[in-house]
């Protein structure tokens, strides 16, 4: 089955409109929360392949938290045996075992910390890697639907949300529930009436953190979504910054950026006071907890039953069992973020990919061009057809037209024939094999776009024109170039073909984008030729120019040419006539003129004037 874009294009605008008019806030779309539990389960998979390193550190843990048991238990034993005896030489040696203690578990404590910095940034690798990777098996209708600044939140803040809980506190959470347990277990064999009178706080503390932490997981996982969508925000601002300038929208747009960075202040401010809240009461049950073991022991001491040393012993330890509590309260800000951020980084993670191969998928070479849709019909949307019943066939080394009104689903059947996304009814097909049954790598190599909006990374000249083939030579794509008319402009150029280009090649123009792309075109010399409003954003000098290359390009080709211009679509083979998703004719350019239909109304209306 397919999977479509839960919005269609006119949907889709909605958000960008409402920035640029600094409108309403865009609906929320991951209300549903998570299990945390399984997140970390999932998070704890990335672990696996370092189990041997995570067993050293374990054993290092534990050393050191055995190490620093030793030093409390000294100076216990000073008290009771030497400072009351007078016996300095004992008291030196002692004192001197007390220092190697406390440096063994000091030296030991930084190098787990080393090696478990090294582990977390691996496990961090591959989770943004696999993210990643996965993003690029999502089909294009997961982009269509979403802004690019909340995916960039994904592998950003939600990334660094779990940066910051596994690199800097995986080792001291593991560290302060074993220093919790050991603390308790030499409590015990000291003196088993002190241990359970420091008991009687545990449970205080622990009833604290659940009872926050229930609410700081939510105000964590709201504030990564709000951050998100103030992401998204900022980047289609920045992203549109000619648009918005150009409308005098630079207000609308600061105050949209306010809306959403109010909410995330709300959300942080939520997330926070209750995350903070565990400080202050773990400090204050902390003092309880000494306040408890000094009345009980001064009690024992007394009675005879305990030692003064056994005492300070005591108080040292209570003093040491809470402060892991506090470091784990310290802890909750990141494990929470990091959990909501899991949850997030999961959530795209399970979205289902582009509709795979099927098994044993043939592969698409050699091929002629002949394409034919067979009562194809497709919508974006369940119960909107977008595309009706339609049969279109071309015939190899022919150009077909497709002309219609904006919306009439012009750019959908370029959708379709690429595998963008899947017909829901009826067949496509290549020389006759259905497109759904050959690999998707073989047939996209067969076809060849030049859009409208030409996107160009931000590098060379060169190595974008590369982008059509990758294993090109700089020759081959000099000699693109050279068939697409742009070897003179892009000698031209400070670096000539080694020039990087801006973020979406703002230092080129419309006419100049377009050439590269065209050169790109022809450098994976694809079978089939999709050309979608090629020339319409140019002048008619430029056009001329481009329009030779695209000539060039074309020839000996199947062409499906998209088209606002008539100069783009007069010479074609067939003109195929497209609105509301239906064919309502076909023919020439002088034959659908002279029947007078809807093709001559739209002509009259659209291209008249022009030179045929």
């Amino acid at each position: 089955m397919s999977q479509h874009t839960p919005e269609s294009s006119s949907q889709r605008s909605d958000y960008r409109t409402r920035l640029l008019r600094g409108g309403g806030q865009r609906p929320a779309r991951f209300e549903k929360a998570r299990d945390p539990r399984r997140s970390l389960r999932r998070l704890a998979a990335y672990l696996l392949p370092y189990k041997a390193t995570l067993a050293l550190v374990v054993v290092m843990i534990i050393c050191y938290s055995l190490l620093d048991l030793v030093g409390p238990y000294l100076m216990g034993r000073a008290i009771d045996v030497f400072i009351t005896a007078g016996d300095v030489g004992g008291l030196t040696r002692l004192a001197l075992l007390m220092l190697a203690a406390y440096a063994g578990s000091a030296a030991l404590e930084a190098g787990s910390n080393w090696i478990m910095a090294r582990v977390s940034q691996g496990v961090l690798k591959n989770l943004r890697s696999s993210l990643f990777t996965h993003l690029q098996s999502l089909s294009l209708g997961y982009f269509d639907s979403r802004p690019a600044g909340e995916l960039m939140s994904r592998l950003t803040n939600d990334i660094d949300a779990i940066n910051q809980a596994v690199s800097q506190n995986a080792v001291g959470l593991f560290a302060s529930l074993l220093s919790l347990t050991t603390l308790l277990v030499a409590m015990f064999i000291l003196n088993a009436w002190l241990a359970l009178a420091s008991l009687l706080v545990v449970p205080l503390m622990f009833w604290f953190a659940d009872f926050v932490a229930r609410y700081t997981r939510k105000g964590f996982r709201d504030l990564q979504k709000e951050l998100g969508q103030l992401n998204g925000v900022m980047e289609e601002s920045i992203s549109g910054q000619r648009v918005v300038k150009a409308f005098r929208r630079s207000d609308s747009a600061i105050e949209a950026f306010r809306e959403h960075n109010q909410q995330v202040y709300r959300a942080g401010v939520y997330a926070n006071s209750y995350a903070l809240l565990l400080m202050p009461l773990t400090y204050q049950l902390g003092n309880l907890f000494v306040i408890v073991l000094a009345g009980m022991g001064g009690w024992l001491a007394l009675e005879g039953l305990v030692t003064v040393g056994t005492i300070a012993t005591f108080i040292s330890y209570g003093r040491n069992f809470v402060s892991p509590l506090r470091s784990l309260a310290n802890m909750y800000n990141s494990i929470q973020a990091a959990l909501a951020g899991a949850e997030r980084v999961f959530e795209v993670m399970d979205t289902t990919g582009e509709t795979p191969d099927v098994p044993g998928a043939a592969s698409l070479e050699n091929i002629q061009g002949l394409v034919r849709f067979e009562e194809v019909s497709f919508g974006y949307l369940p119960g909107v057809p977008v595309i009706k019943n339609m049969t279109l066939e071309a015939r190899a080394g022919e150009t077909i037209a497709l002309v219609g009104p904006t919306g009439a689903g012009k750019t959908t059947i370029i959708n379709l024939l690429t595998r963008f996304y899947e017909v829901d009814q009826g067949t496509i097909s290549i020389d006759g094999q259905d497109i759904r049954q050959v690999r998707k790598a073989d047939l996209r190599r067969q076809l060849g776009l030049v859009l409208q909006d030409t996107y160009l990374f931000s590098a060379s000249v060169l190595e974008n024109i590369r982008y059509g083939r990758m294993d090109a030579s700089d020759e081959e794509c000099i000699q693109a170039a050279a068939l697409a008319d742009a070897d003179h402009f892009i000698r031209q150029l400070p670096q000539g073909y080694h020039t990087v280009l801006s973020e979406r090649a703002g230092n080129l123009s419309q006419g100049q984008r377009q050439l590269l792309a065209i050169a790109r075109a022809i450098l994976a010399d694809p079978a089939i030729l999709i050309l979608d409003e090629a020339t319409s954003s140019v002048d008619t000098r430029t056009e001329a120019r481009i329009q030779a290359a695209l000539s060039r390009l074309m020839q000996g080709r199947t062409s499906f040419v998209i088209a606002h211009r008539l100069s783009t679509i007069r010479d074609a083979n067939q003109l195929v006539v497209i609105r509301d998703g239906e064919i309502v004719e076909r023919g020439t350019h002088r034959s659908l003129l002279e029947a007078r239909g809807f093709y001559h109304h739209l002509y009259m209306s659209q291209f008249k004037g022009e030179t045929i």
